[in-house]
């Protein structure tokens, strides 16, 4: 399958404070190509994912407990799980100009809307890869959210690590990572040692 046009496959390296380091897949940052990127993750895999901002000091772990669904208006998407107002959120992913009566300026427009989107790939300090998911960033390049997929190392009924990794549990990652950023599915690695986490 070729990737849906506007895609991008450039992939940057960022080296972390710790010695681990982070693997970038760019995602192309359209309204459309966000919309469907998102609508794949949250409402075809809700179950699978876990999301929210994961900053140096702060990691926040969402899991919906239902189906959620998505709607745009104003350029931002919201996300919620219908007739519970418990919490929901929004991302600004396309063109916002606020009201007739409150027009949002130019540069804070610019500033909301994502500017950066890209799967991720976390390796620790001896390069075994760690964890996966997609993360996207706004115009100021502060993060929006993080969205964890599915990992070869956690048992996703426990949460717990386990000794022996499960390599399927890599297959959502893969496919949507080829599908929005038009990279292929590669092998699972060729050694089964767990990753330094913390």
């Amino acid at each position: 399958m070729s990737p849906d046009p506007g895609v991008s496959s450039e992939i940057t390296v960022q080296e972390n404070l710790d010695g681990s380091r982070t693997e970038y897949f760019a995602v192309a940052c359209t309204e459309a190509g966000l919309l469907a990127l998102l609508r794949e993750v949250f409402e075809e895999h809700w179950e699978d994912v876990i999301f929210g901002p994961c900053i140096e000091g702060a990691v926040f772990e969402g899991r919906f407990g239902r189906r959620p669904t998505l709607s745009v208006l104003d350029g931002y998407l919201t996300v919620q799980v219908e007739g519970s107002e418990s919490w929901h959120f929004h991302l600004c992913i396309g063109p916002h100009r606020g009201s007739p009566g409150l027009p949002t300026p130019p540069a804070l427009a610019e500033w909301r809307r994502c500017a950066r989107a890209a799967f991720f790939q976390n390796r620790d300090r001896a390069g075994r890869p760690s964890s996966w998911g997609v993360r996207l960033w706004n115009g100021r390049g502060e993060q929006m959210l993080t969205v964890f997929l599915p990992n070869p190392w956690i048992d996703p009924a426990r949460g717990r690590y386990v000794d022996t990794p499960e390599w399927s549990r890599l297959d959502l990652w893969m496919a949507l990572r080829a599908r929005h950023a038009g990279v292929p599915a590669e092998p699972p690695p060729a050694h089964a040692e767990p990753p330094r986490t913390h």
